[in-house]
């Protein structure tokens, strides 16, 4: 039995014990049956009263109920639907109070998140419209008086994250180009006069219109402000340029450089004029000048010759170079020829660069050659002769190299400006073929030359017997100095015999010494032979030069030669002696 049935039961009891009690009450007083039964007439109304009254409230508390769950589940189904959920499942075998508390419940939860919902979507709305003012963009397309679903909500948070990221982006570009715009315009003195070039340098930079295009207006203007500064930097340029030639050609002193330095730097407006104003100053001086002026230039133009290799005919077809008529027509005819050059110059600067080094590569392999063929290097002194023989194996590795990379290069530049590579008025490999054939006539005409010395001085020792290497001095005119004799002389000075042969050879070596002819064993007059062959049928590069071992006379085997010279005239004056000695 339940709680309350056993409490409706005592209330029964209570009633019946209370209505016992009235009824002895009633008794001892003496009240009459009539008066009783009113008495219990009015109790009773009295109770039914009382539990109609109740009845009614707990019929009213369960009108109640159902009501709020009629209003709950209309509600739920609204808000589902609002908030695109799944509908709300009421449990089953549940009393009409604990479902209508639930109901309840649950209608205040969604409630609760659809007014998150509408919150969150104003902040998101109102955060978008200031973005969209300031990035000139649409707004974002959402009905607002809907209840947003998640998804809505997330893709609405990353567009509003996204404006912020290209606000910034952008607030830095206009910020940067802003700072670079200002600076120019410092530079160039240029106030801003336009309405956008106002809103740009003046307004706040909160209050700026971060558009695309107004981002490119901005870069716009930044370019042609940066244009403009360019070309007044190059013309100040050039006109530093010009002033420090006019300087150099009017052998300006120092002194009168320096008040000048000031406007040496810097490009605004009052610079420029100030450059200008020196230069009408310097071209004033010019041309009062001239005649200084043209000397000058082709003391320039005649370096640019060297430079670019000019052959004498190419310098001579400039003729105003040998006017002696100093007018202004020729001031601007050198001008024209000097600016002319320097552009032939910076054109090929490459090339006449590489020639320059082959030139001065050309030139110690010259000196190389001729000092491998000088005996005297072997003294080697301080090591110098190991220092030149690596130096020397380096060159005849690098040369060759070299010659082909010019040639590759040249026949190269040869093509794409369809005219030929000249250098000294001739084909650059011409020229190097030329000067591979004269190194080895010259080394022919020493060879030769070389051959009739040894020659001659055979023959002389063959008749007068060997002389000394070193001369000796007149007896009488320097005191008595120890010399090398040969052991046969020595043998008859000192047994006191003197033979009129002896005395012969004696008297012929002193007058040689004195003439100074073939003392030496060398032959005094030797002429260069002269060739007249075609430039390509020898050598024409190091490789092949090389590889001739004729033209290849190197120090050590030369060195051989003249040793073994040497020791042949030595011993055929030791048989001439003795066979004089022994007559």
């Amino acid at each position: 039995m339940r709680r309350s049935e056993v409490l409706a039961e005592e209330s029964i009891v209570c009633l019946q014990k209370a209505l016992t009690h009235l009824r002895e009450i009633w008794e001892l007083i003496g009240i009459p049956e009539e008066q009783r039964l009113q008495r219990t007439e009015v109790v009773k109304k009295h109770i039914k009263d009382l539990l109609d009254r109740m009845i009614a409230e707990e019929e009213s508390l369960r009108e109640r109920l159902l009501k709020s769950i009629s209003i709950c589940q209309k509600e739920l189904s609204t808000l589902c639907s609002e908030l695109q959920v799944k509908p709300y499942q009421e449990e089953k075998e549940i009393t009409v109070l604990q479902l209508e508390k639930d109901l309840r419940t649950q209608v205040e939860l969604m409630r609760k998140q659809k007014k998150e919902r509408k919150q969150e979507l104003k902040l998101l709305q109102e955060q978008d419209q200031e973005l969209c003012e300031i990035l000139c963009l649409p707004l974002y397309d959402v009905e607002s008086s809907s209840v947003p679903t998640l998804e809505e909500l997330n893709r609405f948070r990353q567009r509003v994250a996204t404006l912020k990221e290209t606000k910034e982006s952008r607030h830095e570009q206009f910020v940067s180009i802003k700072r670079q715009i200002i600076l120019c315009m410092e530079e160039l003195e240029h106030t801003p006069d336009t309405s956008f070039e106002k809103d740009v340098v003046c307004e706040d930079e909160s209050a700026f219109c971060l558009s695309l295009e107004n981002i490119a207006t901005l870069q716009k203007l930044l370019q042609q402000l940066e244009i403009k500064k360019s070309k007044n930097e190059a013309e100040c340029e050039g006109l530093r340029a010009q002033i420090r030639e006019l300087w150099d050609r009017l052998q300006i002193p120092e002194e009168e450089r320096e008040p000048v330095a000031a406007i040496m730097t810097g490009s605004k407006a009052k610079v420029r004029n100030a450059l200008q104003l020196e230069v009408d100053r310097l071209e004033e001086l010019k041309m009062q000048n001239i005649k200084q002026v043209i000397e000058t230039i082709r003391v320039e133009l005649a370096r640019f010759w060297d430079q670019c290799f000019y052959s004498q005919e190419q310098r001579q077809a400039f003729a105003p170079y040998y006017s002696e008529d100093y007018t202004e027509n020729l001031l601007h005819l050198h001008d024209a020829e000097i600016v002319r050059l320097r552009n032939h110059y910076e054109v090929h600067k490459e090339l006449f660069e590489g020639v320059q080094k082959w030139e001065e590569s050309w030139k110690l392999f010259l000196e190389f050659e001729r000092k491998a063929s000088d005996p005297s290097r072997f003294t080697n002194r301080g090591g110098n002769l190991l220092k030149e023989e690596k130096e020397r194996a380096k060159l005849q590795k690098t040369l060759p190299k070299l010659e082909e990379e010019l040639k590759a290069r040249i026949e190269k530049w040869e093509q794409e400006q369809s005219m030929a590579f000249v250098v000294n008025g001739q084909k650059f490999m011409e020229y190097v073929t030329e000067q591979w054939e004269l190194h080895r006539l010259e080394k022919e005409r020493a060879k030769q030359e070389r051959q009739l010395k040894n020659k001659k001085q055979t023959e002389t020792e063959m008749l007068y017997g060997s002389a000394p290497r070193t001369p000796c001095k007149r007896p009488g005119l320097t005191p008595n100095k120890p010399g090398k004799v040969r052991k046969a002389v020595a043998t008859s000075m000192c047994s006191g015999k003197k033979t009129p042969r002896a005395a012969q050879l004696r008297a012929n070596k002193e007058n040689m010494e004195l003439n100074g002819s073939i003392l030496s064993g060398g032959y005094s007059g030797s002429t260069p032979l002269q060739h007249n062959c075609s430039i390509k049928s020898v050598a024409s590069t190091y490789s092949e030069f090389s590889k001739d071992p004729s033209l290849s006379d190197s120090s050590t085997v030369g060195l051989q030669r003249e040793l073994s010279k040497a020791s042949r005239a030595d011993a055929t004056s030791r048989i001439l002696n003795s066979t004089n000695i022994q007559s």
